[in-house]
């Protein structure tokens, strides 16, 4: 008798991207914010009672919760936090798919969703995007049999984000959950929150990872209408949300201001860094995120590797349909100076042994 359960036993759990210990990397792998926090953060630091944490965190983060909702004109019922977005699409599959149920998730796109499919003993339904890794019209349709479809806007890790038009298409259609993952939502021109308040069937999902700078805080937030609300509140755990997440969570939600200034910083780096890479002979899909996947003048992987050999770390995929591509984190002007630097004369060694 094995003392794993089956489905468990079968399943290839997710890879994380790199986090280096032996030496000094630029990290241009995991789509962190070069950035730091809001100085509102530090200062909700500073002043927090140590003491306090004998006591159990507010289970429902009800704060939280509140400031969350302020900024889009809803109330908390129509808020849920999480220990992460990831935290809350795990909620999603154990609220909304049974065991041996139906998921569905578009592909390329974030390899968590998979694994949380597996997690469930759940059916995977996969929607694949089309050459231009768009979201196919007939998305809904693909979807068929799914009780919950999550599509990531803007998408990881190509970068686009689907039209409005095709994601109201597929809110209309599929009669399930449609969860909308914006995880770098505040790197785009536009976003789908408004979505929760005219379709009952749609979850929007966002995390402080990013935008916010607080990877390591392990802190999202979703919204959705309060009755789905209310059956998600019912499967997450306890105390899911610590006293010093909550915390610093509201701190940045106060300032938005700070985290809106640092994402226009990126976007205006990331648009400077496309232009090098053109010049350098690299084709990248157009990116409304904190990072873009592009297709190098050289093998994608020998690429990954001279970049590590120069003390860049970048995202490789072994994937079949971006595996002639990298993904590369846009860091601050300090480290995509130095960043290009180096691709240059990986290009440049390149060309000469050719």
């Amino acid at each position: 008798m094995s003392l794993v359960r089956q489905n468990i036993a079968r399943m290839v759990g997710y890879t994380p991207g790199e986090q280096p210990r032996d030496r000094s990397y630029v990290k241009l792998n995991t789509n962190e914010n070069p950035y730091p926090p809001s100085p509102q953060v530090f200062r909700a630091l500073r002043e927090f009672d140590p003491a306090r944490l004998r006591l159990y965190s507010e289970p429902l983060s009800l704060e939280l919760r509140e400031v969350a909702g302020e900024a889009f004109g809803l109330n908390r019922d129509w808020v849920i936090a999480g220990n992460g977005s990831d935290d809350l699409l795990t909620i999603a599959l154990r609220t909304f798919v049974d065991q041996n149920g139906n998921c569905a998730y578009t592909h390329p796109s974030y390899s968590l969703y998979p694994v949380l499919t597996d997690l469930q003993a759940a059916r995977h339904v996969v929607v694949e995007l089309d050459e231009s890794f768009e979201l196919p019209p007939n998305a809904a349709e693909q979807a068929t049999g799914a009780t919950l479809f999550i599509v990531c806007r803007p998408n990881a890790p190509t970068g686009n984000a689907f039209p409005f038009e095709t994601m109201h298409r597929v809110c209309q259609e599929f009669p399930g959950v449609v969860w909308i993952d914006e995880a770098y939502v505040d790197f785009a021109t536009d976003h789908c929150v408004d979505f929760v308040k005219q379709y009952p069937n749609v979850v929007v999902s966002r995390t402080f990872s990013k935008s916010y700078s607080m990877a390591g805080v392990r802190l999202g937030i979703a919204y959705a209408n309060p009755d789905l609300i209310a059956e998600m509140l019912k499967v997450k755990d306890s105390y899911n949300i610590d006293m010093l997440a909550q915390t610093v969570g509201v701190a940045a939600l106060r300032d938005r201001a700070y985290m809106e200034a640092n994402s226009q910083r990126i976007q205006a780096t990331r648009e400077r860094v496309v232009a090098q890479l053109t010049r350098l002979g690299f084709e990248t899909l157009p990116s409304q995120t904190n990072f873009v996947l592009t297709r190098p003048p050289i093998d994608a992987e020998r690429m990954f590797l001279a970049l590590r050999d120069h003390g860049f770390l970048v995202r490789y995929f072994s994937d079949e349909r971006i595996r002639d591509r990298i993904r590369i984190t846009i860091g601050t002007d300090e480290d995509m100076a130095s960043f290009l630097q180096a691709v240059g004369e990986i290009v440049g060694e390149a060309g000469a042994d050719s």
